[in-house]
């Protein structure tokens, strides 16, 4: 799927911590740094039980004043932004450590674009409209999905609109991104499945995408066999380790591909129904994925047979396109095996009227751009419908 012609630019973070405990050394790097008062961006949850204070007192002791905002919501909004930089230009902070998912990640990355280049977060909406880097920016993950921890890209809800804007630029990737299994440990089986799911999306969108190269290509693979392999025994069992450390290794190897190659049409629909509704990012990417990887399979059937083999498939005697049909089957059954609903008719207020205003959106969006495959807007609206129904029955049908 690779442009002819195309040059390739690969945002990744200067440096990534990796593996049980890393989180320790997180002091060291953010006094390197030359933070002096972190902001720690949090949510409510996890300041509640203690990790953020847990945090904040590693990074006391290492002589760095710490203010916890706790104000990052699920698909966080631009008045979440607004409210974190406030509290981090009264504090005069000089750097940000995000500690979560997405949402804090992202939520801490809108306050450190506006704290530097000044307006409102809306006005970065899209490709390349960051100036200036941030502050220094230390992305602490607690799931094992996103991405964001390492990536280019924040995912804002503009409270007007209710449209997510997706914002990418090499002056948002963070200066260090943490992947500590033991920080995941207590991550609830409904999270640790939306989460590994939104992972896979990432790794499968990638692979199909127009920006594809030969570096993001093998990231998208290995997370793919990770997740085929690791994601059931971590959602069954969170205190296992070992899948724990594996699906923290296969969502950074799908998030880096994330901002470099390019995702596609699953994101952008998911966007508008997560702005739109508010509803779990990582749910609306697994329900989307296998009804938008189906329209996308003429446009890329031999990657697809290759996702399908990364999932443990055995194509044998297949043809290609066969073959592709078999790993999107594997996708349904991987998220039916995990308790990801099976449309988004089970999902609160989703309703058909709004899929056109939806589709007109998913259009627009930025991650729409990457897709193998160009769709129109009665395309993308019956893509929801088709969403709406029954996946999992009508896979089991064929």
């Amino acid at each position: 799927m690779a442009l002819a012609n195309q040059t390739y630019a690969l945002m990744i973070p200067p440096l990534s911590l990796m593996g049980v405990g890393c989180s320790n050394d997180v002091p060291t790097h953010a006094k390197g740094l030359g933070a002096t008062h972190a902001l720690l961006v949090t949510d409510k949850y996890l300041n509640k039980i203690g990790l953020a204070d847990k945090i904040k007192t590693q990074l006391v002791d290492a002589g760095i004043k710490v203010t916890i905002f706790d104000g990052a919501e699920p698909n966080p909004k631009d008045t979440n932004v607004a409210e974190g930089l406030k509290i981090y230009k009264e504090n005069k902070c000089d750097g940000i450590v995000t500690l979560g998912g997405g949402s804090s990640h992202d939520c801490g990355k809108g306050i450190g674009i506006v704290a530097t280049n000044g307006g409102n977060i809306r006005d970065y909406n899209g490709f390349g409209k960051v100036p200036k880097a941030m502050p220094p920016l230390l992305a602490i993950n607690t799931t094992a999905g996103t991405g964001s921890e390492q990536s280019g890209g924040a995912v804002i809800t503009n409270t007007e609109t209710h449209v997510k804007m997706a914002l990418i630029d090499q002056h948002i990737v963070p200066n260090v991104a943490v992947n500590d299994p033991l920080l995941m440990v207590g991550m609830p089986p409904a999270l640790t499945a939306a989460t590994g799911m939104d992972a896979l999306t990432h790794a499968v969108e990638s692979y199909v995408a127009l920006f594809v190269n030969p570096v993001t290509e093998c990231m998208s693979l290995k997370a793919v066999q990770l997740i085929a392999k690791y994601l059931r025994p971590a959602v069954a069992n969170g205190e296992d380790l070992v899948a724990r450390d594996k699906m923290a290794y296969a969502e950074y190897l799908a998030g880096v591909p994330m901002c470099n190659a390019g995702l596609g049409l699953v994101h952008g629909m998911a966007h508008q129904l997560g702005g739109f509704y508010d509803l779990p990012h990582g749910v609306c990417n697994a329900i989307l994925l296998p009804v938008v990887s189906e329209f996308n399979l003429i446009a890329a059937p031999e990657r697809f047979a290759e996702i399908a083999v990364a999932l443990g498939e055995d194509i044998t005697g297949l043809s290609t396109v066969e073959a592709g049909r078999k790993g999107i089957a594997a996708i349904r059954g991987l998220s039916k095996d995990i308790g990801i609903p099976a449309s988004l008719a089970e999902l609160k207020g989703v309703k058909e009227s709004d899929f056109e205003i939806l589709a007109t959106n998913a259009l627009k969006d930025t991650c729409t751009a990457f897709n193998p495959r160009k769709a129109t807007l009665n395309q993308v609206v019956q893509l929801y419908k088709d969403a709406m129904g029954a996946p999992l029955a009508k896979a089991a049908a064929r």
